[in-house]
């Protein structure tokens, strides 16, 4: 559930009967239109009956999470449990508190399922214009059960509904009961409490039911590894509303090196872009420019962009069903690579290719690694880089080489979809080790990061940092490119920041 904010003693509200009476008259009617089921909901529907099926006669408990305080009396932007929106179609900032239940129906086959949320106050309620986080008068119309349930295909109650729905037939003999545990303490709390409760828990079965819920969760995490064709089409709408966002980089690419703190006014700009056209950015942007590029994860984005330095920008539009994105394009801000930085990206640019290639149904996921990696240690070894007596073979051996790793610590590929990094929560078989189904997106972004401070490399390579990321589809036959429209050869890069950004 939501934290608890701290009560600011200071302020005052009218308590009069009188002024409450005001308040609550001379409001127009509100409409009763009903909203038609979302296309995302049809399709939210059908995980439920996997779900269903992979959990049969359990019931099942799915936390949208609550609020988070930013600091004292305001929040940070609500985002649901990944879990959550992926099996109710609720996406955005939408229902903070919210509980997806699955109840497993008497005939043992199939899962009814209920939305628990705070719905919409009575205009006679002091929440309509008093409460903060929730009143009306505070954070704008919020559904009724009514709208939910036509919104989303759900049966919908109440959320101080919640903690007996969730103990009804709870038993050793009876119910089983899971709970995502990640999503909401609070309520894997009121879980616990009612498997104590109800006997079970006892004789050191804690460890057990924990168990049980973390394969639940591990179970949502892994369901969306293959994504369903509605999925594929948000995929698509968030690298195309991406690739405009870093066509319009590359146009203001003049003015963030004339203004100064170039990084933030990057990112400002293709923030812009994400929160026109989608919900936003899908995680933090790394804008760096120059010897920032050597660091993966560099969001702090507060440096100068000068003439001559390569800006490596990594970022994504994300869906307001929450899809995201993850692309990587490394220009040079003047438009013409210098020639360690040229022979720098054709070498990141080969190991992408290859990478590329090994995308296809039946090869293993590590597949994809393999093939970048090992361009990228050949380059290595032919520039000298790597320990005079070590072979190439031996540097890509897992356990005693892998001396290449200095220079590419991450890996190539990961899953993309609702999460930036999804699918996390899946086993090392169902990710690493798995083969490659249709439907599956993921990043294939190998890179090359020479700090600037590194004396293992020679001084022209120093400070150069390249990343090249493309999303991809997993076809019947092979993989179809998400991001392809976005230039990647170096005479097609050098082109587009020339043309400020236009694409031809």
């Amino acid at each position: 559930m939501s934290e608890k904010q701290h009560k600011a003693e200071h302020r005052n509200r009218p308590t009069g009967e009188a002024f409450m009476a005001f308040m609550r008259e001379g409001w127009a009617p509100r409409g009763s239109d009903l909203p038609e089921l979302t296309q995302a909901a049809r399709y939210a529907a059908d995980r439920r009956r996997a779900v269903s099926t992979a959990f049969p006669g359990e019931r099942l408990v799915i936390p949208a999470g609550g609020l988070k305080i930013r600091s004292n009396d305001t929040d940070y932007v609500f985002r649901p449990h990944s879990a959550f929106a992926h099996l109710t179609g609720l996406g955005a900032d939408r229902e903070p508190d919210a509980v997806l239940v699955l109840d497993p129906l008497p005939s043992g086959e199939g899962h009814e399922a209920t939305l628990f949320f705070l719905p919409l106050a009575d205009r006679d309620s002091e929440e309509f214009f008093a409460d903060s986080r929730s009143g009306e008068f505070w954070v704008g119309s919020r559904p009724t059960l009514a709208s939910a349930a036509a919104e989303l295909g759900l049966a919908t109650r109440h959320l101080s509904e919640l903690p007996d729905a969730v103990a009804k037939d709870v038993g050793p003999s009876n119910l089983a009961l899971r709970v995502v545990r990640d999503a909401d303490r609070e309520v894997a709390a009121t879980v616990d409490r009612v498997r104590e409760q109800s006997g079970l828990g006892a004789q050191g079965e804690v460890e057990a039911l924990e168990e049980a819920d973390l394969e639940l969760t591990r179970s949502l995490s892994t369901m969306r590894m293959v994504k369903d064709a509605w999925e594929v089409e948000q995929m698509q709408e968030a690298v195309d509303a991406t690739a405009v966002a870093f066509d319009a980089v590359l146009e203001n690419l003049p003015e963030a090196v004339r203004r100064g703190r170039g990084e933030r006014w990057v990112e400002g700009v293709f923030g812009l872009h994400a929160r026109h056209t989608g919900n936003g950015v899908g995680y933090d942007s790394i804008c760096a420019a120059g010897d920032h590029a050597t660091t993966l994860h560099w969001i702090r984005n507060t440096g100068e962009i000068h003439e001559g330095e390569l800006l490596l920008l990594d970022a994504g539009v994300e869906t307001d069903a929450l899809y995201t994105a993850d692309v990587t394009r490394t220009v040079p801000v003047s438009g013409r690579f210098t020639e360690p930085q040229r022979r720098v990206y054709e070498a990141v640019l080969e190991a992408q290719e290859a990478g590329l290639a090994a995308v296809r149904p039946g090869n293993r996921f590590k597949d994809v690694h393999a093939a970048a990696i090992e361009v990228i240690a050949r380059h290595l070894l032919e520039w000298g880089l790597l320990p005079d007596d070590v072979t190439l073979e031996q540097t890509l051996d897992a356990e005693q080489g892998q001396f290449h790793r200095r220079w590419m610590v991450h890996g190539t590929s990961h899953h993309l979809g609702i999460d930036v990094h999804d699918c996390a929560q899946a086993l090392r078989e169902d990710y690493v080790d798995a083969e490659l189904r249709e439907g599956m997106v993921l990043t294939v972004e190998p890179g090359l990061y020479f700090k600037a401070d590194d004396l293992l490399v020679p001084e022209e390579l120093r400070g150069i940092g390249v990343r090249i990321e493309d999303d991809v589809v997993v076809t019947a036959d092979g993989m179809r490119n998400l991001s392809a429209m976005l230039p990647r050869t170096v005479p097609e890069v050098e082109a587009w920041v020339q043309a400020g950004g236009r694409r031809d």
